[in-house]
């Protein structure tokens, strides 16, 4: 029988091991949640690094994470929950149903013996919005189906912060990777409310920016995309994701700072891959992950801004701001820096999956970005 307690996790700033496997033991600074839960206290510092890690986007590194906390708590119902939230990406519409499935099937074989693992109410009505999410039906039915519970979720326990930053990343999806105003507000204003709580919630800033991450509403994500970078120093995504907002408002050298720290993060000793965004972009139904498109070679300028998913109304309203021959130079330089690190990031990764099946690795695949094509 599994205890009755319920492990008070408090706010804990993830000094502690993010990201706790078998073989890592690296500190890693990602953020400051309260997430109460009922697993083990075995478990609680892979079940919050990886619960951090998805509010980064670092969906490989949170999985990880989250299985291993279900391998020191092998009943820890929301260390089952988290993993299979890993598999949606709301904001890049990338979807991947069978992999999700086949988690919650870990913990139980039907909906209702899953349900029987959760020992309150709260992680019951968790596990209700992930089997709504990967059910039956139409991606977008069920992504709206999905908001519907995440709402329902909040109104039922108010104080859970960690159900307002889902409910906003679950409208941030709802336009099916296209931008839907109404809905990405509507999550502004979810997400603020977490954010006004917890300043240091990764979540909130990081919601905040994909909000406003438009020339018109830019500004008002200036102050989470100043707080994003610090809250989580550890996240490649964290670095990259301010300078969206930066360049909307055409800070042309906090842009290439912005990225070019998210790109000393990825080759930072102890530290697992940090994915600044590489995965954005191609819309998925339910099946496999798609990879990102790549950016054509000799993209340079403020087409580099795209190549590093800004939106192309930033770069057509930076156009119009005529920024001098000094900030033109900043832009090339961040397409070419951005340009650089995509393919560096796409030949680190294919060198890790073959140093982990014990293969050999490709000839210069541990360059770093800077080292650019070959």
């Amino acid at each position: 029988m599994r205890p009755s307690f319920i492990r008070r996790a408090g706010t804990v700033t993830l000094c502690v091991s993010a990201l706790v496997t078998a073989a890592t033991t690296a500190q890693s600074r990602l953020g400051t949640i309260e997430f109460p839960n009922s697993g083990a206290p075995a478990g609680q510092a892979a079940f919050l690094g990886g619960t951090l890690l998805l509010h980064s986007f670092e969906y490989e590194d949170a999985a990880r994470s989250l299985r291993e906390a279900q391998r020191l708590d092998p009943g820890f119902a929301m260390a089952y929950w988290g993993e299979a939230l890993s598999y949606t990406h709301p904001v890049w519409n990338q979807q991947d149903r069978a992999a999700a499935r086949a988690v919650l099937a870990r913990l139980g074989p039907t909906p209702e013996a899953r349900k029987a693992k959760a020992p309150t109410p709260r992680e019951q009505a968790y596990l209700e919005t992930i089997e709504i999410l990967y059910g039956e039906g139409s991606k977008p039915h069920r992504d709206t189906l999905y908001a519907g519970a995440m709402e329902r979720l909040v109104n039922a326990f108010p104080d859970d912060d960690e159900a307002k930053a889902f409910y906003a990343l679950a409208l941030l999806g709802l336009g099916q990777g296209d931008r839907d105003v109404w809905s990405y507000m509507r999550a502004a204003t979810v997400a603020q409310q977490v954010f006004e709580h917890n300043p240091d919630h990764p979540g909130a800033a990081h919601y905040l920016i994909h909000s406003f991450d438009d020339p018109t509403h830019a500004p008002l994500g200036l102050k989470a995309a100043r707080a994003y970078s610090r809250i989580a120093p550890d996240a490649a995504h964290a670095q990259h994701m301010t300078s969206h907002i930066f360049v909307a408002l055409g800070m042309w050298d906090d842009v290439v700072a912005a990225n070019q720290q998210a790109m000393r993060v990825t080759e930072r000793p102890g530290l697992r891959l940090r994915a600044a965004g590489a995965t954005a972009g191609r819309r998925a139904s339910g099946g496999g992950m798609p990879r990102r498109r790549r950016a054509p070679a000799g993209r340079r300028g403020l087409a580099g801004a795209d190549a590093c998913h800004v939106p192309r109304g930033h770069a057509r309203l930076a156009g119009t701001r005529r920024p001098d021959s000094h900030r033109l130079g900043v832009a090339a330089r961040l397409g070419s820096d951005c340009a650089r690190f995509h393919r560096w990031l796409g030949r680190e990764r294919t060198r890790r999956r073959s140093s982990s099946r014990g293969l050999a690795q490709p000839r210069g695949g541990a360059a770093g970005p800077r080292a650019g094509r070959k």
